[in-house]
């Protein structure tokens, strides 16, 4: 037998080598495989993907509770990762609707509304689902639309908590009732809450409600107004006031002034504004009921963060917003009087005891 040279033997394994890395090279490219080169970029661009966008609807600037829920949600989502593009329409429900599809046109990954009227964003809600994107209701619901999510306080305990504490100081006498918009969810559920504690005592003749009405827009002018109104109906004659929050409970002390009846009648608001809380110091206003925005703020974060990339939130309530049940998730809200002030507000830092203090 003829014998292989060194040489030819080298030759023939250069040319298998060869033949080989064709075949492997074919099948790469039937198998899906990439050249090295590809599969790095690939690697580039899967670094380089685009942040989460959460885009935040909001009704309102002018009250400083949501420049607090702004600033916080934000900071909250970009811990997490995430962007926020945040609009405002300060009351302007065809404004609203507009930044809102402005937002949508951008391609968020999910909306998040604070809706100023809850019937006329039902629109918005239906537009943001045709595009593919989920809407989470802050704090105010939505009505009658197919709305993915709500995260709220629980609006009704706010109501509840305020009839309980003027109550306690006014069992029985003449109480006016000043609500909030009329377009606004919360001020119907916090409505609702303050008469569910009222109704027996109106029922047993303790407590006459002389004077119930809304004011417009959650407006502290029309909240005045209201005030006038009822004093002047009722010739000065008042035991108590309940306002839906603290602006137009803010107007209504401003309307007791007026009349040399300020810090003689128990007023009720809500929201732990700062102006309320000094009110409450100096004895003017003698309770609000303290929503930790902080712990909303980063609850909604945490979620919409999770829905923005396609997780299925589980919840246990609902609540039935004209259209559909929604699922909800409801926080607890704080009664704040003179005496828990520092253990609260000033505890959570959301007014600085100096503040508060006028120091």
């Amino acid at each position: 037998m003829r014998r292989i040279g060194k040489q030819t033997l080298f030759i023939l394994l250069l040319c298998l080598t060869g033949i080989f890395a064709g075949c492997y090279k074919e099948q790469g490219k039937q198998e899906g495989y990439l050249p090295s080169k590809a599969t790095s970029k690939t690697i580039e661009a899967k670094e380089e993907t685009k942040k989460l966008k959460i885009g935040f609807s909001m009704d309102t600037l002018k009250e400083d509770r949501w420049q607090r829920d702004r600033d916080l949600f934000k900071e909250a989502v970009e811990e997490l990762g995430a962007e926020v593009e945040s609009v405002a329409a300060n009351g302007d429900d065809a404004l609203q609707i507009l930044q809102a599809e402005t937002l949508i046109s951008k391609g968020v990954d999910l909306l998040v509304v604070v809706p100023h009227n809850a019937e006329a964003m039902a629109t918005i809600v239906n537009k943001a689902h045709s595009s593919g994107i989920k809407v989470l209701s802050y704090d105010r619901l939505i009505k009658n639309a197919e709305v993915d999510l709500y995260i709220s306080f629980d609006n009704e305990m706010v109501g509840t908590l305020q009839a309980e504490a003027i109550t306690k100081l006014v069992p029985k006498g003449k109480y006016v009732y000043i609500g909030g918009a009329d377009t606004d969810n919360n001020a119907h559920l916090i409505k609702r809450g303050v008469f569910q504690v009222l109704q027996p005592f109106i029922d047993r003749g303790d407590i006459t409600v002389v004077y119930d009405q809304w004011s417009k827009n959650w407006n502290p002018e029309y909240a005045y107004s209201n005030m006038e109104e009822a004093l002047k109906a009722n010739d000065n004659k008042i035991d108590a006031v309940i306002a839906a929050n603290d602006a137009t409970a803010g107007s209504a002390i401003k309307a007791l002034k007026k009349y040399g009846l300020e810090g003689k009648i128990p007023v009720a608001g809500q929201d732990g504004d700062l102006p309320a809380a000094q009110r409450i110091i100096q004895g003017t206003q003698t309770m609000t009921v303290y929503k930790p925005i902080k712990a909303l703020a980063e609850e909604v974060a945490q979620i919409a963060v999770r829905m923005a990339n396609g997780e299925m939130i589980p919840v246990e309530n609902k609540v039935n917003n004209g259209k559909i049940e929604v699922p909800t998730i409801l926080l607890s809200p704080v009664a704040v009087t003179k005496e828990n002030m520092e253990e609260t507000i000033i505890k959570d830092d959301f007014h600085s005891k100096e503040e508060v203090y006028n120091k």
